[in-house]
């Protein structure tokens, strides 16, 4: 593959191979299998100011004694901060600190460790590289595959990292040492799109222009299940966060829950525009899924409550040709933080919404391309994002501006210029 723009499902869509046409569309199952997912991730009812998609919702604190010793304390000592006496903020102040330059194609992938100590991004020059997430300086590139690789993965322990390609193989890294682990992961038949690592480690879920989602055992390379998931391209997968399903995705238009003991379809969500499907992540707290369509939308689905139901669509990006990817992530102070959904746009930006209330609520310019991949930092008010230009660009929010959101008024202060670090 020598450009990202040539590869299927990250090109313009030809009329002949569109899903939505009659003539492309197959007949699918009920969009609402009568499977029962698991009672302990049933969430509560879901609420419009359920902003919050990193764990249990938001409590108030109902634990004052209402004996009469407590009746005579003052009202500051009685009173204490809730959620709703806490004006959130209504913008972000990320900017931009650091252009990663080195890859000499389009980035398609870049994902931060779990510890947060490293970036990999993943490249159709057949690379990968792993970068020092607070200096940008390069570790390591990793070769091996023999095509553009499309998708990358970290294992919990913040060492391992996997990898697809166009060469249909996957493969497992020691980032930490730059060293190719075993021998490549044998079994799909077309391009390896889109992959993840269990939460535990031990499993692999890859899905593949092969129209196939694979479950794969990381100690022995091998298949463990092969899910007849869907009628064209899978664009996305991803795992919940106790490991015990999958989600699947397609320009088939449909997007698929799976119990990965049994291989069983849980759950499948269509939309009424049935729009193709390029990317799906679980929510943190594994309540919902977001999805990434060719339609310029990206979905919020709760598929626990009944049938499944879409709750919220955000917009205002460009999404037309290629498959972008994006990241769950959250702003204020604990413990009453709210989460936000950042996205790559065509148009060469970073788009950030609020989840409840889905307004835009900054805009991060600077790449001169699509912005194919995005992610956020797991513990720092932090995102990287790459794309088309060939860059990395890494993205902070200042403490001063922290601060001055909680007064609710931004403090004065210089505009740190980017500082560009070329590959060593």
């Amino acid at each position: 593959m020598d450009d990202l723009s040539d590869r299927p499902l990250k090109r313009r869509r030809s009329n002949d191979e569109d899903p939505r046409s009659p003539a492309n569309q197959s007949p699918h199952p009920d969009p609402s299998p009568s499977y029962n997912l698991p009672s302990r991730l049933a969430p509560e009812p879901y609420r419009e100011d359920d902003s919050s998609l990193d764990g249990p919702s938001r409590e108030r604190s109902r634990s004052r004694s209402r004996s009469p010793q407590s009746s005579s304390r003052s009202p500051e000592a009685r009173q204490s901060p809730s959620p709703d006496s806490l004006e959130k903020p209504s913008r972000l102040r990320y900017k931009a600190k650091l252009k990663l330059s080195g890859h000499k194609k389009a980035v398609s992938c870049v994902k931060f460790s779990p510890d947060g100590r490293w970036i990999a991004s993943a490249s159709a020059d057949a690379t990968i590289k792993i970068w020092d997430a607070r200096t940008g300086k390069i570790q390591h590139t990793l070769e091996g595959h023999m095509a553009g690789i499309s998708t990358i993965a970290w294992a919990p322990d913040s060492r391992i990292l996997a990898s697809g390609s166009d060469d249909k193989y996957i493969r497992l890294w020691d980032a930490i040492a730059g060293k190719d682990l075993s021998v490549p992961f044998e079994g799909h038949h077309n391009y390896v799109f889109s992959l993840a690592i269990s939460p535990k480690g031990n499993m692999i879920v890859s899905g593949s222009y092969d129209e196939a989602v694979f479950l794969w055992d990381v100690r022995t390379a091998r298949v463990m299940k092969s899910l007849p998931a869907h009628s064209d391209p899978v664009g996305g997968v991803d795992f919940v966060r106790d490991g015990t399903m999958v989600v699947s995705c397609s320009s088939d238009g449909l997007i698929r829950v799976w119990d990965t003991s049994t291989g069983q379809c849980l759950r499948t969500l269509v939309h009424e525009d049935n729009a193709p499907v390029t990317s799906v992540r679980f929510s943190p707290n594994g309540k919902y899924i977001l999805a990434w369509t060719l339609d310029s939308s990206i979905r919020l689905w709760d598929y626990i409550t009944g049938k499944g139901k879409c709750v919220k669509t955000y917009q205002g990006h460009a999404n037309s040709r290629y498959s972008l990817s994006g990241a769950f992530g959250t702003y204020g102070k604990a413990p009453y933080q709210s989460a936000f959904i950042a996205s790559g746009s065509e148009c060469g930006a970073v788009f950030l919404w609020d989840v409840s209330s889905k307004n835009i609520m900054q805009k991060l310019d600077g790449h001169a391309g699509p912005v194919l991949a995005v992610d956020t930092h797991p513990s720092e008010p932090c995102i990287v994002s790459a794309g088309l230009d060939k860059s990395i660009r890494l993205w902070r929010m200042d403490d001063v501006e922290e601060e001055a959101q909680e007064n609710g008024a931004l403090a004065a202060a210089d505009v740190t210029p980017v500082a560009v670090v070329p590959e060593a």
